[in-house]
């Protein structure tokens, strides 16, 4: 890539006091430009449920992704979440992560995540990225991702991506790898059904779908689902909220005990079907619907 592509780069992803509008003179004093909120900041990514699962519900997997043309046309790899909370890096065998799981936001994922990723190409073998102020308007993954490939999602069971091989071979690192993994909550994927993803938690199983749809159009047909009564996933796996996420719905069921992510695929599907046939439905909630989505919304949390 040439320097003048790089330097260009490095502006777009200029976070801080430098990115500023307005300009300087009496009575007018300079002002950081500010990213506008974007209510589904991924949409029209390839996988965009899985980014989301990734950032909210996700604790620990990488996904492979690859750049424009304008930015290299190289792989890199999101990640939920790097050491020391750091916004990205690059390991000593030149691997550049990026990661979802940042204490930094703008309003818009997208853009935060981008300019992260646009400065980590820069970083040396070996360096991170820390934490600093939140980026000003530039980029965003649509604009910099090679919107034709689809990122390939790998769940993990510890944070051994942190590592190169060479790195990994020390004592001292695999012992820290060790250590963190105890705090990585069991995670699965439901086996045939997308976007959906079973956990262990304080000793109790939940399964939490990530939905694709409009989050207030999932509400309104989950709604008319839980007026039939038909809400839960089988007899003992109850419906017990749902999150709001990046513009998505998550609803979250509490399982049987010691229910696995293989028993859940046939429920799922099942549950899809209803939910499919609601969303075609068209016209106002009836009174018990509209009663059902009073207290579904009460429920939710906002992440």
């Amino acid at each position: 890539m040439s320097r003048k592509k790089r330097q260009n780069r490095r502006v777009g992803a200029r976070s801080g006091p430098e990115a500023r509008v307005g300009g300087s003179g009496p009575g007018r004093p300079d002002r950081p430009a500010r990213v506008e909120f974007v209510a589904r900041p991924f949409a029209g990514i390839p996988g965009e449920e899985e980014l989301v699962a990734m950032m909210q519900i996700i604790p620990a997997a990488t996904a492979r992704v690859r750049l424009g043309e304008d930015h290299g046309g190289k792989d890199v790899l999101l990640a939920t979440i790097l050491p020391d909370l750091a916004q990205g890096m690059r390991r000593s065998d030149g691997e550049v992560l990026v990661a979802l799981q940042t204490s930094m936001h703008s309003g818009d994922a997208s853009r935060d995540v981008a300019a992260a990723l646009l400065e980590a190409l820069d970083l040396e073998p070996g360096a991170t990225l820390p934490r600093r102020g939140l980026p000003g308007p530039g980029p965003r993954l649509q604009d910099v991702l090679d919107l034709a490939v689809v990122p390939e999602v790998d769940l993990r069971e510890s944070f051994d991506y942190w590592l190169d091989a060479e790195a990994a071979a020390e004592p001292q690192a695999a012992r820290a790898i060790e250590e963190a993994k105890a705090d990585i909550a069991p995670t699965r994927a439901v086996p045939g059904v997308e976007h959906a993803y079973w956990c262990r938690m304080n000793g109790k199983e939940f399964v939490r779908w990530v939905r694709g749809e409009d989050e207030d159009d999932f509400f309104n047909a989950f709604a008319r689902v839980h007026a039939r009564r038909e809400s839960d996933l089988e007899e003992g796996a109850r419906f017990i909220g749902a999150f709001r996420a990046c513009g998505l719905a998550i609803p979250v069921w509490e399982l049987n005990p010691g229910t696995e992510a293989e028993e859940l695929s046939a429920p799922l599907r099942a549950m899809g079907e209803r939910l499919d046939a609601a969303l075609a439905e068209e016209g106002p909630l009836d009174a018990a619907a509209r009663r059902a989505k009073a207290g579904i919304i009460s429920r939710q949390v906002n992440l």
